[in-house]
């Protein structure tokens, strides 16, 4: 794709976002287009909000699931980042005219202490970086009309961001086995989802440690103080005004958000 191309692709979902209208698959316009492409076009959206003024708190690990990346054909996750106006706390209203078409995913956070640039980052790097691990909503939201996406789609889209909703409690990873913790997600009183953190590429800490060196590999660190989503432990459910969800992660927290 031409820069030119890539920068007009970038500024539609970009006004997609900020307008709250969902725009038509990128992949049914451009067949050829490479997931490489999609990362650009994802570069170019962001750079949009930067200058906005928000500003980057974290990053996102999307298809970290078998099932998951089977639905999109591919064999690795993709990642997008996280920015400041992203950010409710436990507890959060929040407001569906700010949204188009929201799912969410109960997920375990990370909040690092120290910059881990990879490549030649291990579990243990991980681990020793990690100030501490939450139970996490994230809310994710496409841009794509119908949420008909191909990996390409949610790639360009910012790995399918919406809002992130981050729990009551911090607990030392190293003091459980996040592969084990299971989760509950409830959606006005009824238990919808579960998983455990092994959904999420074996362990959370294997999708936080493939994260830190692909964006090792392009330059790009996880930094002191970020939040990193590592990833959906069980499936997405839609949202609607009204809907009260709660997600009780154990050994970790729970996490409460309402839409309205």
């Amino acid at each position: 794709m031409s820069p030119e191309l890539i920068e007009t692709l970038g500024d539609e979902l970009y006004v997609a976002q900020s307008t709250r209208t969902a725009v038509s698959p990128l992949t049914s316009r451009y067949v050829d287009m490479t997931i490489e492409s999609a990362y650009q076009i994802q570069l170019r959206l962001i750079a949009r909000r930067l200058q906005a003024g928000e500003r980057i708190v974290g990053k996102k690990i999307g298809v970290t699931s078998a099932a998951v990346m089977s639905l999109l054909g591919v064999n690795q996750p993709d990642f997008g980042y996280m920015l400041d106006g992203m950010i409710h706390e436990d507890g959060a209203a929040i407001k569906m005219a700010t949204l188009i078409q929201p799912k969410a995913e109960g997920e375990i956070a990370f909040v690092l202490k120290k910059d881990l640039m990879g490549p030649g980052v291990s579990a243990a790097d991980v681990l020793a970086a990690t100030e501490g691990v939450m139970a996490c909503f994230e809310i994710v939201d496409s841009r794509i009309i119908d949420w008909k996406i191909q990996i390409q789609d949610t790639v360009a889209d910012n790995a399918s961001c919406g809002v992130f909703v981050l729990g009551d409690r911090l607990v030392d990873p190293r003091v459980l086995d996040l592969r084990t913790c299971g989760m509950v997600l409830e959606k006005n009183g009824e238990t919808v989802a579960t998983g455990a953190g092994a959904a999420t590429m074996n362990s959370p800490v294997n999708a936080v440690v493939w994260l830190a060196n692909t964006l090792g590999r392009l330059g790009i660190p996880l930094k002191a103080n970020e939040v990193i989503l590592s990833g959906a432990l069980g499936a997405m459910i839609p949202v609607s005004a009204g809907d009260n969800l709660r997600v009780s992660i154990g050994g970790i927290g729970n996490c409460s958000v309402r839409f309205y």
